[in-house]
């Protein structure tokens, strides 16, 4: 329901700003500022894709969360500027203020439960943690089944 609500409230408020702004500053600077915001959000598309690109290629040496958490609220500011409206023209502009973005990832790692699991070879053995799903039953008899050991 809040994401239909959602759908249905933004555009009515995006027409209310437009007709808001457009009343203040005239028709053609309102078209102005809303092609102005699409060309910045198409601008940071693009260059977020040559910066992922060329940090792909220096194998991510360099803070590789961080890129990623950056690199994500670059292409959805990129995306808020391209759609038209005043309302996510702000948003898609705050997005790209750092603290803002520190305090976001902040906020949802104060939610998130991280999980993480560590192997170590040693010779032959293996160290790590693991889950066991049993698939059930196997139809296929040990003589009929392509990874059998016993026929070698």
């Amino acid at each position: 329901m809040p994401l239909l609500l959602l759908f249905v409230a933004l555009p009515l408020i995006e027409i209310a700003l437009f007709i808001a702004v457009g009343s203040q500053i005239g028709v053609l600077t309102t078209l102005l500022l809303i092609v102005l915001g699409a060309t910045l959000g198409i601008t940071i598309l693009r260059g977020q894709q040559a910066r992922a690109v060329a940090m792909m290629q220096g194998g991510l040496r360099v803070r590789p969360g961080s890129f990623l958490a950056e690199g994500a609220f670059r292409v959805l500011a990129g995306l808020l500027l391209i759609l038209p409206g005043f309302l996510t023209d702000s948003l898609g502009l705050l997005l790209l203020i750092p603290p803002l973005q520190r305090a976001i990832v902040r906020a949802i790692g104060a939610r998130a439960t991280v999980t993480t699991a560590y192997a170590r070879r040693d010779g032959d053995v293996v160290e790590g943690e693991f889950e066991v799903h049993d698939p059930g039953r196997d139809p296929m008899t040990p003589d009929h089944r392509i990874d059998d050991l016993r026929r070698h």
